[in-house]
């Protein structure tokens, strides 16, 4: 166990975008993390593969529009997350 906080701290509770490895983008408010998952709660998981929008386009969509929750928690596993941002950061 590292004694350095996560540099997610600053994110905890915060509606964020995780854009992962997979054709997959998930957005919701990060309320925990273990060494291997992120507990994202009113979390939309959306699948690009069911849209033609691209994942930029989806995240400013949400952004403009507020997050379509369709699960209440998800357990994101960390190695499948390629980059994580505020919602908030997305510029419009």
């Amino acid at each position: 166990m590292s004694d350095h906080p996560s540099p997610t701290i600053s994110l905890s509770n915060q509606v964020v975008v995780l854009d992962m490895a997979s054709p997959f983008v998930v957005i919701g408010t990060l309320t925990g993390e273990d060494d291997h998952y992120y507990i994202i709660d009113d979390v939309d998981v959306h699948d690009l593969r069911d849209t033609s929008t691209t994942r930029e386009l989806y995240v400013v969509e949400t952004r403009r529009h507020g997050v379509r929750s369709n699960r209440k928690r998800a357990l994101i596993r960390k190695s499948d997350v390629v980059g994580l941002s505020r919602l908030s950061d997305v510029l419009l």
